[in-house]
């Protein structure tokens, strides 16, 4: 599985970064994404990262992970970017897998892609999900997708990604040699 992390200006700074460090840990290959043509990215609290490349070099192929880290107002130009709506659609399509935490599982929801599914989201985000609205998890589990309710969880989100993706072993070796 190859992952990219899809990042825009204004992203939660701990929930890509967790997402990134916890699965590279797992020896997933992850490519963080710019959404722009410049590789350079500020988060929400106002740190600039380098992205490994940008959104129009990529090609997503069916068992890659596509993975929207939220925060304001990354999730929002994340929505705003065709090109990657385009592509979550047709890889949603593709039953691929597609992860989401905070704010951002509402660009899953705006784009029908949650529909038959359940979705939890950062509070007041609920009524963008077009689906079942599942507030007692932290992270949830539904067919090809994954979301998370916020910043908090992020290490909880992206430890279940590699216990549903990669393997449960993986995911237990990493929670005790992290001390999670």
């Amino acid at each position: 599985m190859h992952t990219y992390v899809f990042l825009a200006d204004g992203f939660e700074d701990i929930e890509a970064v967790a997402a990134i460090d916890i699965l590279r840990r797992a020896a997933v290959e992850v490519n963080t994404v710019s959404i722009t043509n410049e590789h350079s990215v500020t988060t929400a609290h106002g740190i600039t990262m380098l992205a490994d490349t940008t959104i129009d070099k990529i090609t997503i192929t069916d068992n890659d992970l596509m993975l929207l880290p939220g925060g304001m107002p990354g999730t929002t130009n994340l929505a705003k970017c065709k090109t990657l709506c385009d592509m979550l659609i047709k890889h949603n399509n593709a039953h691929g897998k597609i992860a989401a935490i905070c704010a951002a599982p509402s660009i899953l929801g705006q784009l029908g892609i949650l529909k038959a599914h359940t979705a939890t989201c950062y509070p007041g985000f609920e009524d963008q999900l077009g689906c079942e609205y599942d507030s007692e998890q932290a992270v949830v589990v539904s067919d090809n997708i994954i979301t998370s309710c916020g910043p908090g969880q992020a290490m909880a989100f992206a430890l279940l990604i590699v216990g549903t993706w990669v393997s449960e072993n993986t995911m237990q070796k990493l929670i005790e040699d992290m001390q999670f």
